[in-house]
Parts: C-alpha cells; sequence; structure tokens
C-alpha cells in the first residue's frame, strides 16, 4: 500500500517511528511534512493527496490527533478518523471506510501507535458490509 504520512513540529518523532513501522510491515511510505507549526496544512495536504488517488492511505499526527483530523475531514473524498484504541483502528476501515488516521504524540505512547497503524493497515472496507448504507450516506451527504 502507497501510504502518506504528515504532522506538526511537535509529533515529527512519533511520525518518523510510524514511517518506520510502516515501511517494516512492506508499505511504500511518503512524507509529506512536519515543519509547518500550522498543522491544517499538511493535514489538508495529505487529505488531498489520498482523496485524489496518489496515495491508498495516510496517516496523521499532532498532538491529540484532533486537530489534523478535523481539517482532513474538510478535503472532499477524505475520511479521517482520529484513533486512540485498537479497536478504533479495526472499525475506522470496517465500519467507516477511513482512508486516513490521526493520532496524538501527546496522548498515546509509540508502541500503542506503532499498534493502531499495524491493525488500522491490515484491514479493508467491504463495500458489501453491514455498515454500506452508513458510509454511503456520509459520501452522499458529501456529494449534496
Amino acid at each position: 500500500m502507497k501510504l502518506a504520512f504528515g504532522c506538526d513540529p511537535n509529533a515529527s518523532e512519533l511520525k518518523e517511528i510510524l514511517m518506520a513501522k510502516a515501511t517494516e510491515l512492506g508499505h511504500e511510505v511518503a512524507d509529506l511534512g512536519s515543519d509547518d507549526p500550522i498543522y491544517a496544512n499538511v493535514a489538508f495536504d495529505v487529505a488531498t493527496a489520498v482523496a485524489g488517488g496518489e496515495y491508498d492511505r495516510g496517516i496523521l499526527v499532532c498532538g491529540t490527533g484532533i486537530g489534523v483530523s478535523i481539517a482532513a475531514n474538510k478535503v472532499e473524498g477524505a475520511y479521517c478518523a482520529c484513533i486512540h484504541d485498537v479497536y478504533q483502528a479495526e472499525r475506522a476501515v470496517l465500519s467507516n471506510n477511513a482512508n486516513l488516521i490521526a493520532m496524538g504524540s501527546q496522548v498515546i505512547g509509540t508502541k500503542l501507535a506503532e499498534k493502531l497503524l499495524e491493525e488500522y493497515l491490515k484491514y479493508t472496507y467491504d463495500p458489501n458490509s453491514r455498515s454500506k448504507d452508513k458510509v454511503n450516506r456520509i459520501c452522499e451527504f458529501e456529494r449534496q
């Protein structure tokens, strides 16, 4: 899978750890930035690249994960879930077809972040699942 990563300056260490983990898992990684203190800018860049099909999924990191998640979700076709536990990582894909995830470098440790990334990347959304009507409604509303 081709993955785009981005973060604010406060989360660059965790981003590097996650990029190394993704590479170890056999994924192709791209660093779309970490120097801009306005986290929304990198979130927009990563979300736009994922929504446009340049990358399969995106991983964003800031202090809490909340800000980059909100920013990413402003991009049409970007569906970012802010995750903090393994069940959320799984359900981000299986229930919500999230093409991006966000994590907080100040609220979770590195080993948990690596595990969340691993969980998120091992699932594929089934468009015929029982969640399809919910996901389709979100996409339909976005197109209105």
